[in-house]
């Protein structure tokens, strides 16, 4: 929950390959203030069944930059697992980023919500509601 002096931050993830949400992906949160000032890790969570981090940690007063880094490559790695228990293994399966980092600037008393569309070649993000 975000005050008068820190923001807040939420995310969740949905998978385009398929069109649902991507469960059981491990997300980290850190936080620094200012843009020479070194990355503190603040803490993480991992999607839930709706693709969502509910219980992201709050950011420390003074806060001016976010990152949050998605680690998908066990994601893919266990969908294509799902999907070939009796198939041959592909050798290009997985994903082509094994972690997505996104870095962005936050303002005091504003709540971030950051979604992440993924598919096993490419992502995008943008500013959510």
């Amino acid at each position: 929950m975000s005050t008068d002096t820190t923001a807040s931050v939420s995310t969740h993830i949905l998978d385009t390959s398929v069109g649902r949400p991507a469960e059981g992906v491990a997300v980290q949160l850190a936080a620094r203030s200012g843009r020479d000032a070194d990355w503190q890790a603040i803490g993480g969570s991992a999607t839930d069944a709706d693709g969502r981090c509910k219980d992201l940690p709050a950011l420390p007063e003074g806060t001016t930059h976010v990152r949050l880094d998605f680690a998908v490559e066990s994601y893919f790695e266990k969908k294509q697992a799902d999907a070939q228990q009796d198939a041959p293994a592909n050798r290009d399966s997985g994903a082509f980023f094994p972690e997505v980092a996104i870095t962005f600037a936050v303002n005091p008393g504003e709540h971030y919500h950051v979604p992440l569309l993924l598919n096993p070649f490419g992502y995008s993000v943008y500013r959510g509601s």
